[in-house]
C-alpha cells in the first residue's frame, strides 16, 4: 500500500462500557494486526462528571450485560452481579481505570488495549470492582510486569488518586476524544474510526461485536475502497 494510504485506527471507548467489553475480541485482533496504527480514545463516559452510584445503574447494567452475553458470548459472572453491581457502596466510575490506561500508555502505548481488556476481565469475570484505585493498580501492575516493565502497585494506586499531572494528561486525552467525536458527528462507544490516507469510515455494530476476524476484514474492506479511490 502506498505510504500516503497508511492505515490508522482510532478506537473510542470507556473502561466501564459493557458494549466495549463486547468488542474486546475485535480490539485484541486489531491490536495484533495493527499494533503501531491503533490509537486508544477514552471518552470519559463514566468518569468525573459521568460518575454515578452503582445503585442507580445496577438493574440497567445487568439487563444490558445479559443481552451482550447472549449476542456475543462474552462472560458476565454471577459473582460480578452479586458483588460488584449489587454493592450498595460502589460507584459507577471509570476515572481511575482511565488514568491507569494513560499511565501505562506512557510506558508503551501497546499496553493500553491490553490493560483495558485485563480490567474488563477483572470486573465482569473475576468480580473485582474496577472503580477502586487499589484494584485498578493491581491489575495494571500485573499487566506491566507480564510485559517486562516494573511497576509498583502501591505507588500507582496513590498516583491514580493524587497525581495531578496524570489527571491532567488523562483529562486532555478525554477532551481530545470528545473533540474527535464531535467532528465526526458520532456519539456513544465503542466505535472505530478507520483512516486510510484521507479516506475515513466508521466501523460499528456487527463488525465490532463479531470478533477479531470480522473487525480485521472490515478494516481490509475500507483499505481496499481507499486504494480503489486513489487509482
Amino acid at each position: 500500500m502506498p505510504a500516503n494510504l497508511t492505515i490508522h485506527l482510532d478506537y473510542f471507548f470507556d473502561p466501564l462500557c459493557g458494549w466495549c467489553y463486547a468488542s474486546a475480541p475485535a480490539l485484541s485482533g486489531l491490536a495484533k494486526a495493527y499494533p503501531d496504527a491503533l490509537a486508544m480514545r477514552p471518552s470519559g463516559l463514566f468518569s468525573n462528571g459521568g460518575t454515578q452510584p452503582m445503585s442507580t445503574m445496577a438493574d440497567h447494567a445487568w439487563r444490558n450485560d445479559t443481552r451482550i452475553a447472549e449476542l456475543t458470548g462474552q462472560r458476565f459472572t454471577e459473582d460480578y452481579r452479586d458483588h460488584v453491581l449489587r454493592d450498595p457502596e460502589a460507584l459507577f466510575d471509570s476515572t481511575h481505570a482511565t488514568r491507569a490506561i494513560v499511565a501505562l500508555g506512557a510506558i508503551d502505548t501497546r499496553l493500553e488495549p491490553v490493560l483495558l481488556h485485563a480490567l474488563q476481565t477483572a470486573r465482569y469475570v473475576e468480580a473485582r470492582d474496577t472503580a477502586k484505585p487499589d484494584i485498578v493498580a493491581a491489575v495494571a501492575a500485573q499487566v506491566a510486569r507480564s510485559h517486562g516493565h516494573g511497576l509498583d502497585e502501591a505507588s500507582l494506586a496513590d498516583r491514580l488518586v493524587r497525581d495531578g499531572e496524570l489527571a491532567k494528561r488523562t483529562d486532555g486525552r478525554v477532551r481530545e476524544t470528545l473533540m474527535h467525536m464531535r467532528a465526526l458527528s458520532c456519539s456513544g462507544v465503542p466505535q472505530l474510526l478507520v483512516s486510510v490516507g484521507d479516506h475515513r469510515e466508521m466501523v460499528q455494530g456487527a463488525d465490532l461485536y463479531g470478533g477479531a476476524d470480522a473487525a480485521t476484514k472490515a478494516v481490509e474492506r475500507i483499505a481496499a475502497r481507499a486504494k480503489a479511490r486513489s487509482n
